[in-house]
């Protein structure tokens, strides 16, 4: 077994899911569960055994560091960066993921027989480029933590790597890792000058070959929506329950305007929570557009959405929260830092693995870097499927990945 795949599985082993109840600018604590630092602590342990320098536990906020210092001793190029998240998705639980390896040759693959859960060929048709390779897949009962322990796995292996061949002449590298990437908090209490990269990227993307430097504008909106309670019996013309008032918010968004409805360049609002009761009642979304002009209507049609219900029910029954996430990275790196995108694409061609250019339908930790000083292009970890339990990851891709994260790091010569 090659040393990414063997890291990985034990990375996966880690249950270090984040919490979206817990995040956010009013939380009590950070990150979002404390979970996460065990798996901080073994990336730490690892670091140290590899004989990184610098390697930094940041015992308050999750965050793990290291830098590999240069080697040829000449004139000290910029330092590249690489980073990865620790944390897995809420959407599905990590406790307990009982990973295998299966060499694939086409048709289902049932996860489990009990279920019974089923990665379903029809259901998934991008399995059909998987054939003759080998897969990752879970027991059906959890994700498998790919995203973005397939990352953590394949730095980690780079990193190896370079410190067991002083050799190789390169320049200096850093490395981060962290937490509550998943729940939009990702770099909310990185140290930038302990990881010290002067650009990086982040390894957060799906399938062999994937490289992004386009994502969406990004806000979350949480509607409180208040209502008022009568026996259902006597209700006429008093009851307003809040659960079918928030429902009837919700209908106002256009359909073509979801997630499921939705691809390419095209934004959505999306639904991700709805809890409450007559007479109060909670939903929260997404708000998500590549276009900047697009993204900042898209939110100004949700307070419209909400003026609506209120002229309808009364000033107050809805009240709304929008909060910026992050932008779309492509005006950093389009602005004198193209080079990170087309470095990439030349050592993807020097291995043979086929560039595909494409823009984020989400959003990585290099989003926000890239606007905190730090460009940061997004680069494929080898999975498919992410935040859910039918994700699996390609061992090839991966073993082909950590070669591209090394040809980066030893052929970036930039002053």
């Amino acid at each position: 077994m090659s040393e990414v795949i063997d890291r990985f599985l034990q990375y996966v082993s880690y249950d270090t899911q984040s919490s979206e109840e817990n995040a956010g600018p009013d939380a009590e604590y950070f990150p979002s569960t404390a979970k996460q630092h065990n798996l901080a602590k073994k990336l730490t342990e690892d670091l140290r055994e590899l004989g990184a320098s610098d390697v930094v536990y940041d015992e308050q906020y999750c965050y793990v560091y290291a830098k590999i210092p240069a080697t040829d001793g000449g004139a000290q190029p910029k330092i590249i960066g690489f980073l990865a998240h620790m944390d897995t998705s809420p959407e599905v639980s990590d406790e307990n993921v009982n990973a295998r390896i299966v060499a694939y040759e086409g048709g289902d693959i049932v996860l489990n027989e009990d279920g019974p859960v089923v990665l379903r060929e029809k259901d998934f048709p991008e399995l059909s480029r998987y054939v003759g390779k080998h897969l990752i897949v879970t027991d059906g009962t959890t994700l498998l933590g790919a995203d973005d322990k397939a990352g953590v796995a394949e730095i980690m292996a780079m990193v190896s790597y370079l410190l067991k061949h002083p050799e190789i002449a390169h320049g200096p590298i850093a490395v981060a890792f962290t937490p509550d990437e998943e729940v939009g908090a990702g770099v909310d209490h990185i140290d930038l000058d302990t990881f010290g990269a002067d650009y990086a990227y982040t390894v957060d993307g799906g399938r062999l070959g994937e490289l992004e430097y386009e994502c969406f504008n990004a806000a979350s909106a949480a509607i409180t929506v208040l209502g008022r309670s009568v026996h259902p019996g006597t209700a006429k013309g008093k009851m307003i329950n809040a659960v079918r008032v928030a429902m009837e918010l919700d209908g106002m968004i256009p359909a073509g305007e979801r997630p499921e409805t939705t691809e390419g360049y095209e934004g959505f609002y999306h639904l991700t929570r709805i809890a409450g009761e007559t007479e109060g009642c909670v939903i929260s979304y997404i708000i998500r557009d590549h276009d900047r002009a697009k993204f900042e209507e898209k939110k100004n049609r949700m307070e419209q959405y909400v003026a609506a219900i209120n002229d309808r029910y009364g000033e107050g029954t809805a009240s709304l929260n929008i909060r910026d996430q992050y932008y779309n990275m492509r005006e950093v790196i389009e602005d004198g830092n193209q080079f990170l995108v087309d470095d990439a694409i030349k050592a993807m061609e020097q291995l043979g693995i086929t560039p595909i250019v494409q823009p984020i339908r989400g959003g990585t930790d290099g989003s926000r870097l890239s606007y905190m000083g730090v460009p940061c292009p997004n680069l494929c970890t080898g999975g498919e499927n992410f935040h859910s339990r039918y994700e699996y990851a390609c061992v090839e891709s991966m073993e082909q990945i950590v070669k591209l994260l090394t040809a980066l790091a030893v052929g970036q010569t930039r002053n």
